[in-house]
């Protein structure tokens, strides 16, 4: 408890952190409604996944997540506090979970409220478009199950993100290669898979942390994507797992 309570007071008295947070909220709820304002309903057209084109934001959301999670460590490091704070508390593994579990508790938070003003926004906003009941379009509520399975797995995604960042910035330590590191791992396998072409494209997309994580948001054509929404998040839960583990061997081996 010891360990947790002074990463809170680091956290708390760190400038940024609430920024970072908020601007992760405002960004996502501001592409989502730039999204769903921008889609028309087509009788002709095909059929569109809305809870997943309100829950665009989350694509862009997540690199200021992933800039927080990097910072929250790596500002230790280029200011010299981690010796005072491997000093104050020698058991490393500890400190890493202690940063681990607030990082995951502030994302949870921010995305909960980001994710429920994305659904909000398209609530209002789409049936005005032409997405009503009557057109096969019921309005988005978490009642209804897929909604809440993508709403919940984009938190979730978002915290995933942030722990994926945290253990791959505690093994790089050094702030801008570890944000270059984090948003190439997330956003260079879409891009490869897009230049490889369809031979390469399902299995890129299978085990690329953003595009395996992202399924969770489908709702509807669950059968043609290349990975299932739930096995997609596990897809993304075993690199944050994985970074995570690197990120503690590192900052137990090393020298701080």
């Amino acid at each position: 408890m010891t360990t947790i309570h002074a990463e809170w007071t680091k956290l708390r008295t760190a400038g940024g952190v609430g920024w970072l947070l908020l601007a992760a909220a405002v960004l996502t709820a501001g592409v989502s409604t730039i999204a769903v304002a921008a889609i028309r309903y087509s009788p002709l057209g095909s059929y569109q996944d809305t809870t997943k084109v309100a829950l665009t934001g989350i694509d862009l959301g997540q690199a200021v997540i992933a800039i927080l999670a990097v910072l929250i460590i790596s500002s230790e490091y280029s200011s010299g506090m981690i010796r005072v704070t491997l000093a104050a508390i020698p058991r490393r593994p500890v400190v890493l979970a202690a940063k681990a579990a607030w990082v995951t508790a502030l994302t949870l938070a921010a995305g909960t409220v980001a994710v429920l003003a994305c659904l909000l926004v398209a609530r209002l906003i789409l049936p005005g478009h032409g997405f009503t009941p009557g057109h096969g379009y019921p309005l988005l509520s978490l009642d209804h199950g897929a909604t809440l399975r993508a709403a919940a797995g984009s938190v979730l995604y978002l915290a995933l993100i942030a722990l994926l960042s945290l253990g791959l910035a505690t093994a790089v330590r050094d702030s801008a290669v570890a944000i270059g590191v984090v948003l190439a791992v997330l956003y260079l396998f879409p891009i490869i898979a897009q230049v490889l072409g369809a031979r390469w494209q399902k299995d890129l997309m299978q085990i690329g942390p953003m595009t395996a994580g992202l399924s969770i948001q489908a709702t509807t054509g669950l059968k043609i994507l290349p990975i299932g929404p739930w096995g997609g998040l596990g897809v993304l839960a075993a690199w944050a797992a994985g970074a995570l583990v690197l990120g503690g061997l590192v900052l137990w081996l090393r020298d701080a």
